[in-house]
């Protein structure tokens, strides 16, 4: 008993030893799933996964400017495409980890019908967007208006949020009335979690391809390479889907 004791110490003390941290900045609409990948991923490997929320495009800058992450969940693919370019990733790493939906969403029941025709008929004071320069959510947004030949009419009830955390926060606090947010921000499983929406097809906007890349400063990490191997496994891709997105 004391040798299978003094075994199994040595085991685990092994695993500890080869146990690593990876840091990921995280793109803000993808948060709710990152959370739920980065537990799975401690779970499976005993490998950490440090998450950073924000922007897209503040990402970017951080990144060139040195910012001390590891792997990059972006919410477009021209941005990693921008990295890969640059040669600010490992090569061959960059991946399309999920595609996006856009949803106009309210806290209210029964506020927003399911073919968006609340935008038409002007009844709302606020209308939150992510910004269009840095998240491409709020992109997607004012490509939706625009085709709908909406823009103009709706621009001064237009809340621009830093990101897409920031816009779901102003339409859940109720300081905008309504709001263009990521479908997995509002659903789980497949069901809305709260309020009312309408799920913005997608041929009304470019698709929202959201690519992961594995960053050179990152390139010795052992725990960074495992999660990107982690991302493409079905227990991955099936938390993935389970928020909304569809995959590549």
């Amino acid at each position: 008993m004391k040798r299978l004791s003094a075994l199994l110490l040595s085991f685990f003390a092994a695993v500890a030893v080869r146990a690593g941290e990876v840091r990921v900045a995280v793109a803000a609409n993808f948060g709710p799933p990152a959370q739920r990948l980065a537990a799975e991923f401690e779970r499976q490997t005993g490998h950490k996964a440090v998450l950073s929320l924000g922007a897209t495009g503040k990402f970017y800058a951080q990144i060139r400017h040195g910012a001390p992450f590891e792997v990059f969940l972006a919410a477009d693919e021209a941005t990693p495409a921008k990295l890969e370019k640059e040669g600010r990733i490992v090569a061959g790493s960059r991946l399309t980890y999920a595609v996006g939906a856009l949803a106009l969403w309210s806290a209210k029941a029964g506020f927003v019908d399911a073919q968006g025709e609340i935008l038409k008929s002007g009844g709302f004071k606020r209308l939150a967007i992510a910004s269009p320069k840095t998240a491409p959510y709020g992109a997607a947004a004012i490509e939706t208006l625009t085709r709908l030949a909406l823009f103009d009419a709706v621009r001064p009830k237009l809340v621009q949020g830093e990101n897409i955390a920031q816009t779901f926060q102003f339409v859940g606090t109720g300081n905008a009335d309504l709001g263009f947010v990521a479908l997995s921000q509002i659903t789980q499983e497949g069901k809305l979690t709260g309020g009312s929406a309408w799920i913005v097809p997608g041929h009304m906007h470019e698709p929202i391809r959201q690519d992961a890349v594995w960053l050179a400063k990152g390139k010795d990490n052992v725990a960074a390479g495992a999660f990107m191997n982690y991302l493409k496994t079905p227990r991955a891709q099936g938390i993935i889907a389970s928020f909304g997105y569809t995959l590549p």
